[in-house]
């Protein structure tokens, strides 16, 4: 990463034009955040969920996603799902039906129809799970409370179904804006804004925590005492010290590639001679970036979001499928953790599995070992002790292969990092509660990070091109 040619890079206009057009979409996206769902006594309605949201790691995961959108019940609160949703679905579809596989390869056109439909698909998901929240929230949470009607006309679910589903709408229609600047994914930059804007909350209630003037302090050495809570004290240390320590790695691993080298035959043309040169293809250790980890938590979050939904309905025929799905696909906490069962084991090990299913998923999308292949071949280029066209398809897909084995491996048990953590605090009577909640959201923050980062720095040396002349 040159720093310099990022700094000398926003003297320039159009570097300054589209950076402003970023950060005004998230300012514009934070704005919409805490605008309420048209309901019946929002204040009260907003701290019934908010203390059940934090009660649970299934609130806690929506919650993180939506931005803290769940707990301040904005028109937001649905968030970018359906259109992740959408997204899986139309590119497994891509891999399926032969005529999307054609589209995608005629390019750019082929492309824009497909993510066309994608955004058709998005809306009517869009409606189906802004009545799935609503009915959630009206049955299992506003149930509760004691003030406030939680009565509900035609005109009141018509009202927010549609305020829900246009947030989601415009949610979609903000990140599609952001990637059209060409400094990073908009949909992983909402979700990384949305992470940021929970930073301030999660240090106030560890600082709250820590400096807890009921507990006797901290003694160091016998010199001085430290007003700290000695236990909150050693925790944070740890947590810090082990997080630092993933975060190198996680740089690591996200950094990592390997380089193949392709050669470009010489060729004679009139009087003139052009080729023979060498040439780089970089293929990166994880390619998928963030993006596996994103669909493993919206698919994770549909499994127990229903069992929520079935268990709300009161009927006993679907109860025990209903507690079954809760149990098994919410997140263990400590609770969970201190007589664990082989039901604690489901989540972690299926979110791992669903990583690696999806880094090898969204891998083939991004790198299409054919594609690259015959492009080399109709370039002059090949791989040096490899023949043109399928010979090299066939050592692209093995380099690849291994990589994401590897890749894919190593981004799983990072993911599910925070979980043994968890378990081992809770072996040993620590609360720790949020920490699965904080690794995911610390991935998902270094990976779009570092992706937006080598997008800037790309978009720089565009605009300062013409300084080194």
């Amino acid at each position: 990463m040159n720093w310099k040619i990022i700094f000398r890079s926003l003297k320039n206009r159009d570097m300054q034009k589209r950076l402003g057009i970023i950060f005004g979409l998230i300012v514009v996206y934070r704005f919409l955040a805490h605008v309420p769902v048209p309901l019946a006594e929002p204040t009260a309605l907003r701290e019934i969920i908010n203390s059940v949201v934090s009660g649970t790691d299934f609130g806690g995961f929506l919650n993180l996603l939506s931005g803290g959108s769940l707990a301040g019940l904005s028109i937001m609160l649905v968030g970018l799902t359906p259109f992740i949703t959408a997204s899986i679905i139309s590119q497994l579809l891509t891999k399926v039906v032969p005529r999307l596989e054609e589209l995608h390869k005629d390019g750019e056109s082929g492309r824009r129809k497909i993510s066309q439909w994608t955004r058709i698909v998005t809306v009517p998901l869009a409606v189906i799970q802004s009545i799935a929240f609503i009915y959630f929230l009206r049955q299992t949470v506003l149930a509760s409370a004691t003030t406030g009607s939680v009565a509900m006309d035609a005109t009141g679910w018509v009202l927010a179904v549609t305020a829900l589903s246009a947030g989601a709408v415009m949610l979609m229609w903000l990140g599609e804006l952001m990637t059209e600047q060409g400094i990073g994914n908009g949909i992983s930059l909402l979700i990384f804004a949305g992470i940021i804007s929970q930073l301030p909350n999660t240090l106030g209630t560890v600082l709250r925590s820590l400096f807890n003037e009921a507990t006797a302090g901290l003694s160091v050495f016998g010199w001085f005492t430290l007003p700290v809570d000695p236990t909150t004290f050693w925790v944070v240390l740890l947590i810090s010290v082990i997080g630092l320590a993933l975060l190198y790695i996680l740089v690591k691993i996200n950094e990592a590639q390997r380089i193949i080298t392709i050669n470009y035959a010489k060729r004679v043309n009139s009087n003139s001679a052009y080729g023979g040169v060498k040439s780089i293809l970089p293929v990166k250790l994880i390619a998928a970036g963030v993006i596996p980890v994103i669909f493993a938590i919206a698919f994770l979050s549909l499994p127990a979001f229903a069992g929520q939904v079935l268990k709300s309905t009161g009927d006993d025929r679907y109860q025990p499928l209903a507690d079954n799905l809760i149990t098994w696909f919410q997140a263990p906490n400590d609770a969970t953790y201190i007589n664990p069962g082989w039901e604690a084991l489901v989540y972690p090990i299926v979110y791992f599995s669903l990583v690696i299913l999806f880094t090898y998923f969204y891998t083939g999308i991004v790198f299409n070992s054919n594609e690259i292949a015959e492009n080399l071949q109709k370039q002059g280029g090949f791989i040096e002790g490899i023949r043109p066209g399928a010979q090299t398809e066939r050592y692209l897909s093995r380099t690849v292969n291994r990589l994401i084995l590897f890749g894919s491996i190593a981004l799983g048990l990072i993911a599910v990092m925070p979980f043994m953590m968890q378990f081992v605090f809770a072996q040993v009577g620590i609360q720790a509660g949020s920490l699965a909640i904080g690794g995911t959201g610390l991935l998902i923050v270094v990976t779009v990070g570092l992706e937006t980062l080598r997008q800037i720095n790309s978009r720089a040396l565009m605009v300062t091109y013409d300084d080194y002349k």
